[in-house]
């Protein structure tokens, strides 16, 4: 079964962003392995908590994200 996980900030995606995400990546699957993969294919969307996540040394916000907090802060030390 193909199997697609994404984690995103909580609240920075609409419910049509999440269904053009599982059309895509459904679609997707069904082309490198056949129609068949279709029925089984599963994609799963995680929102993290606000602030759970991080990436090169910074904590991220969904304000962050959706570019509403100004720039990310520099890394502490």
């Amino acid at each position: 079964m193909p199997f697609a996980n994404f984690k995103v900030p909580a609240g920075t995606l609409a419910p049509e962003q999440k269904q053009l995400i599982v059309d895509r990546v459904t679609d997707l699957y069904a082309e490198v392995h056949g129609e068949r993969a279709r029925q089984n294919t599963m994609v799963l969307i995680e929102e993290v908590t606000d602030g759970g996540w991080g990436i090169g040394g910074r904590v991220l916000t969904a304000a962050m994200v959706n570019g509403t907090d100004g720039p990310a802060p520099a890394p502490a030390g």
